[in-house]
């Protein structure tokens, strides 16, 4: 274990986790307007927490609060004291702005080193990051938790993957950190070039920022002869770090619960539900300076586990995470609204506001086809129009669709009654 705070006794655990709290929701209240009014309006006073067990009076946080309150009306510390910004998808189009001071990057390299460790890395290990650098959390996260690791780190970041492919074999990469559907990527490539399993140095592969089932997995881990870690993070509590499985089991990922509490709540009503049971995640962080978190709806479902682990290991399990509460697209990876995706293509001249996204799953890797009304009475070159909503959709939100189709006005299906779908989702 990276440290003994892992194996704490649980009693020992909520003792912790209850100064923590309180130590966090004092700091929200003095320094944070938003959440001042939030607690004044609950009629709860930063002296009513007294242990763990109090959480449940907060009040939550939404994803909504962060475009709120957007950019920094939820940071708790003065500017001079950030020392980084990162950014995450919204669903206006416009970023969620996270911050930290000199001390949450400190502490954010140790949850990830921790992370790391329970993959089974350690400071004799080459870690080969292909997580996008950049806002993205990903990228810098994993750097700095191999950095605190001792480890050594070949900084790739993603694409380029024939050159990575030669990196991870003349320098000797024994961990991979990258996204699940470009671990399959990379192994696909690695074969073209020639090389087998036993040629990829690769030993570990700590995978996320999207699904990844079990069978994906025994891909990976068949493909690169190597082991399959999970880990999961979300930008608004710190980014890669707050959860990860352990190497011994692979039955779940830990909870960092002393720095980050978990709850699983019901989708509807918001309430606490029994060990066990699915429903959405919510997490607070319980020592972040420029960022506190009060029960924040992650969106993400799943459960969580307390029996012992036979890693040792006494901090809760949530079990990988089944779907989302709200329409969230993740493809490869990345994070997208359709909203995000409309937004970035009505403002190219020559498109109606009707469009579709198709996903689909082909050899295991997310398929995005986008569907586009051409406007009436355009008269230019589709092929030029293409170019220019591609160049927009990178530029916006640094992706482009796999398949991008220009049809005749009126083609795509209208909706009279209700909702109009936009996202047809062929991946289950």
């Amino acid at each position: 274990m990276y440290s003994s705070t892992e194996s704490l006794d649980r009693a020992e655990l909520r003792e912790l986790q209850g100064e923590r709290l309180r130590a966090t929701v004092e700091r929200a209240y003095e320094h944070v307007p938003f959440y001042r009014d939030r607690l004044d309006a609950a009629g709860v006073a930063p002296g009513d927490i007294q242990g763990i067990e109090d959480v449940t009076e907060l009040p939550m946080t939404e994803k909504e609060d962060f475009t709120d309150e957007y950019p920094d009306g939820l940071f708790a510390v003065d500017r001079a004291d950030i020392r980084r910004y990162h950014a995450s998808s919204g669903t206006t189009g416009k970023p969620k702005i996270v911050a930290y001071t000199a001390a949450d990057l400190d502490l954010w390299g140790r949850v990830m080193a921790r992370s790391l460790t329970a993959a089974g890395a350690g400071p004799e290990d080459v870690v080969q990051n292909a997580y996008g650098y950049g806002l993205f959390t990903g990228g810098l996260g994993f750097h700095h938790g191999a950095e605190e690791l001792g480890a050594a780190v070949l900084p790739t970041s993603s694409g380029g993957t024939q050159r990575q492919v030669e990196l991870a074999t003349d320098l000797g990469s024994t961990v991979l950190g990258c996204t699940p559907s470009y671990a399959l990527h990379f192994a696909e490539v690695a074969e073209e070039m020639g090389y087998t399993a036993d040629d990829i140095p690769i030993e570990v592969v700590g995978y996320g920022a999207e699904t990844c089932t079990d069978p994906m997995r025994e891909e990976i881990e068949a493909r690169l002869g190597a082991t399959g870690i999970n880990n999961y993070g979300l930008s608004e509590l710190i980014g890669p770090g707050v959860a990860a499985e352990c190497h011994e089991a692979q039955d779940g990922l830990h909870v960092w619960e002393d720095h980050f509490y978990p709850e699983v709540v019901d989708t509807a009503t918001g309430e606490p539900l029994p060990e066990g049971e699915e429903g959405e995640l919510v997490l607070t962080s319980l020592s972040r300076e420029a960022l506190p978190v009060l029960r924040y709806r992650t969106g993400d479902l799943t459960t969580l586990d307390y029996d012992a682990c036979e890693c040792g290991r006494t901090m809760v399990r949530m079990a990988n995470v089944t779907g989302r509460t709200d329409d969230l697209l993740i493809v490869r990876g990345v994070n997208l609204y359709p909203s995000e995706i409309e937004y970035a293509v009505l403002e190219v001249d020559g498109v109606a506001p009707h469009y579709r996204i198709d996903l689909s799953r082909e050899d295991n890797m997310d398929v995005m086809e986008l569907t586009i009304e051409l406007a009436e009475g355009f008269e230019g070159r589709e092929a030029a129009l293409r170019d220019r909503i591609g160049t927009r959709l990178s530029n916006v939100l640094g992706f482009t669709p796999d398949a991008l189709d220009l049809v005749p006005p009126g083609t795509i299906e209208r909706t009279e009654v209700g909702k109009v779908r936009r996202v047809y989702d062929h991946r289950d």
